[in-house]
């Protein structure tokens, strides 16, 4: 009877009431706690209290017990609506005025939980939460300045006095993604009149029949709403913690659009709805720059600011004379003529251009004369600035989605400020600036001087072993002069695939596994050059010293090598060779990063370099970028569904179909992860467009960021860590990869899912070996085909090596990507 009553306990445990996502915050904040001592007491990550707090997971038992049982203990200290502790910044609170509604998005507190279940379905019913019981709420107790008097009731037919203005706060996870109205979620500046743009309605009846300039307005609810299937919560771009920057209170972009009468409106991230007087290209300009309170605080100390990007809808380009798509020549040219009107405008009203001209991102500034920046960024889906390969249907979607989708991207990783790769690259210098301001000399001024940590301001030459072909450093190389080996540095992902064994062809299915972030895990902790390189003969390896070695590894045997202290060994046939892309054993000295060459020294052979490229100037510049990189991947895929603590099968089953629950956060994950792979390609970005010869400079090299060696080291961190994990698993298991592409491995297996043939042990994984999970470096299920599949797909091509990791996601090949 004891077991009966042990399972009815934990049967209700498993529903334990908990109050609303915003509530369990303020109780938190009220006694003082923080959420790693919240964390620490739940025994659970810091990051999985901050997702309860948000709305984006609810706790799982036995830790939902606990945690409902401290929220009821601060709910009887701190009981809602009482003066026993002050709201605290990132609370929303409401306040009435008389005779007035309160604002739909604002939120009381209540005196207990309510029903998720009610809310969500009162929510999908009417587009708006349910009206709460009124509660008097006091003033925030650090609120500056006295609160401001009840305004009188109004006249019948006169228009309702707004709400005054509130200390600004994000909206909680639990409420509709539709706008704040402007009095109540942003606050307005300390002294002095309120721009335009952020007026609030007039008290009286309006004078004027013509729209103000920036008037605010709220979309539809039916087109910002956005309902997980998960959770009834919807995600829409979060503001920081502290509120937004009173500078940037509209968010960092909008999407300007034109309805069926003629309106000009500005969808701004955060669900805002501004009216656009402009009625030219210049005039638009001059709007987002004194008016629209649109861009981003800067990310580092050094930095600048982001500047306001706008997003032009087509019928925003036929309202501001320009077209709706290029032509043949303007796609080639990447922009308008020269004699376009529009460019004509812009030079009249002493605006300029950048050297990429009127094009699909296109840059619009005026020289700085201070401090503060006059630029703005245009993005014109119609002229493909979204790839779709990254940015998926994004182009076509509605504005306020569009916004949406952007803003979520522009609030995790940064504003776009061109194609992914572009984006990727400018967030490495973002991070760190190249310069910052000095100490105050005599004369109390500061100047510019180098920030450490940074790639600086000027270009460095790479070593001519790191150089791409037709590269200035080697200009002086025979024509058609191929290098080998011993002359290039050829640091790339894996492409190696081999027959399977007959053991293999008696199995049942193909299973393929996807390292989540593969590149950017790679990055994490890596050690890069800074500086310009240094040569040595004959160095003693170090492998703490980042670089380029000539030495020959081709003694490294596969069937004998280190596992962690241990000798194990191996069927090196069934092996790719970790010093190659396509996986060959190396026939003799050839060029390696500094991974490469420390991983030949962990399998436990010794390496004699017999020369080397390398930087004593290094650090680790690129961590920063990929922890707000991985941040933004791991803050998205929870709002879809999937959070970093999910046992292996529940985590099986919260990502299958996950692209599907939101369609426009499956694309800003999309747009994370292509981020990071073209930043790091942009590092060593080859000519493009006509009129380049080999060995003449092209423009990427005068960026300091153009930096080969680091996207080599950085791609032999990843292919290393990579065949670690082959190694570990074959050692374990004695089952060996069918194919590796990049970062996706193909096993034979008996059954269809990562879990028949990945060894866990009282639920926990091969120490060292493959992980299910989303975290960056762990590995997700890429796709599963059957063996017979593979066997019939590599005869059809006769090509007993074909590569089956790239069709595993989905079975699907042409006769025109057969092996290539």
């Amino acid at each position: 009877m004891s077991e009966l009553f042990d399972r009815i306990d934990a049967l209700v445990a498993s529903r334990s009431a908990l109050p609303l996502p915003a509530e369990r915050k303020r109780l938190r904040q009220a006694h003082g706690l923080t959420l790693d001592e919240v964390a620490s007491a739940l025994d659970v990550r810091r990051a999985t209290v901050s997702g309860w707090e948000a709305g984006r997971t609810e706790p799982r038992p036995p830790e939902r017990e606990a945690y409902a049982r401290l929220l009821a203990k601060l709910a009887e200290l701190y009981p809602a609506g009482s003066n026993a502790a002050a709201p605290v910044e990132g609370t929303l609170v409401s306040r009435t005025v008389a005779g007035a509604p309160a604002p739909a998005c604002a939120v009381q507190a209540q005196p207990g939980p309510a029903d998720p279940a009610i809310e969500a379905a009162a929510v999908t019913a009417t587009g708006h939460p349910p009206a709460p019981a009124p509660t008097p709420v006091p003033a925030p107790a650090h609120t500056p300045g006295p609160v401001p008097a009840p305004a009188a009731t109004p006249t019948p037919g006169a228009p309702v006095p707004a709400p005054a203005s509130l200390p600004a706060a994000a909206a909680p996870a639990a409420m509709p993604e539709a706008p704040a109205p402007a009095a109540a979620s942003r606050p307005a500046p300390a002294s002095g009149p309120l721009p335009s743009s952020s007026r609030r309605p007039s008290t009286g009846p309006s004078t004027s029949s013509s729209r103000r300039s920036g008037a605010r307005k709220t979309a539809p609810a039916t087109t910002l709403a956005k309902t997980s299937a998960t959770t009834s919560a919807t995600i829409s771009a979060p503001a920081p913690a502290s509120g937004p920057d009173p500078r940037f209170e509209n968010g960092p972009l909008a999407v300007i659009d034109v309805d069926t009468h003629g309106t000009v409106s500005a969808y701004c991230a955060r669900g805002l709805v501004l009216d656009v007087p402009a009625t030219s290209i210049p005039s638009l300009v001059d709007w987002t720059l004194k008016e629209a309170r649109l861009g981003a605080p800067k990310l580092a100390g050094p930095g600048k600011d982001a500047d306001p990007l706008l997003v032009l809808t087509q019928t925003a380009l036929e309202r501001y004379g320009l077209p709706v798509a290029l032509t043949q020549d303007e796609r080639l040219a990447g922009r308008l003529p020269e004699d376009h009107n529009v460019v004509k405008q812009l030079a009249r009203a002493q605006w300029k251009l950048t050297k990429r001209g009127f094009g699909p991102w296109a840059r619009i500034y005026r020289p700085a004369t201070g401090p503060e920046r006059a630029c703005v960024q245009l993005c014109i889906p119609s002229w493909n600035a979204l790839d779709t390969r990254h940015w998926a249907h994004a182009g076509q979607l509605p504005p306020a989605e569009l916004a949406r989708v952007l803003g979520v991207y522009a609030s995790r990783v940064m504003t776009p400020r061109g194609s992914t790769a572009v984006t990727g690259l400018e967030l490495m210098t973002a991070l760190h600036p190249p310069t910052r301001a000095s100490a105050p000399d005599a004369d109390g001024k500061r100047h510019p001087e180098h920030n450490p940590g940074s790639l600086g301001k000027d270009p460095v030459d790479c070593a001519p072993c790191e150089a791409p072909d037709g590269h200035p450093l080697l200009k002086d190389l025979p024509r058609f002069h191929l290098r080998g080996p011993q002359e290039k540095l050829f640091e790339e992902a894996y492409d190696w695939a081999r027959p399977m064994t007959d053991a293999e062809c008696t199995l049942r299915h193909l299973v393929g596994i996807d390292v989540n972030m593969a590149f950017a895990a790679g990055a994490n902790g890596l050690t890069v050059g800074l500086g310009a390189p240094t040569y040595l003969k004959t160095p003693v390896f170090d492998p703490k010293l980042p670089g380029s070695w000539l030495v020959d590894l081709s003694h490294v045997d596969l069937s004998h090598v280190k596992a962690g202290k241990q000798w194990v060994e191996l069927d090196g046939s069934l092996l790719p060779s970790p010093f190659t892309p396509k996986g060959d054993r190396p026939e003799g000295p050839a060029w390696y990063a500094t991974p490469t060459v420390a991983y030949a020294v962990e399998l436990g052979y010794d390496v004699t370099p017999i020369e080397a490229y390398v930087r004593h100037e290094n650090g680790r510049y690129l961590d920063s970028w990929y922890q707000r990189l991985r941040d933004a991947y791991l803050a998205t895929m929870s709002d879809l569904g999937i959070d970093a603590d999910l046992p292996p099968q529940d985590f099986l089953t919260a990502i299958d179909g996950h692209q599907t629950r939101d369609r426009e956060l499956a694309i800003v994950v999309s747009a994370v992860k292509a981020t990071v792979k073209g930043g790091l390609g942009k590092l060593r970005e080859r000519p493009r467009g006509e009129g380049w010869r080999p060995g003449e400079p092209w423009r990427a090299l005068a960026r300091p960021t153009w930096r080969p060696d680091i996207r080599a080291a950085v791609i032999s961190r990843t292919r290393i860590n990579l065949h670690r994990k082959i190694v570990k698993h074959a050692a374990f298991t004695g089952q060996y990869p069918i194919a590796v592409l990049s970062d996706c491995v193909v096993y034979a297996s008996n059954g269809p899912s990562p879990l028949d043939f990945l060894p866990h042990h009282d639920g926990k994984p091969l120490p060292g070996g493959f992980k299910l999970g989303i975290n960056p470096g762990l590995v997700k299920p890429e796709g599963t085909q059957s063996v017979l599949w593979g066997e019939e797909v590599r005869e059809r091509f006769n090509a007993p090596e074909l590569n089956l990791a790239r069709y595993i996601k989905d079975g699907t090949i042409t006769d025109t990507d057969n092996g290539e």
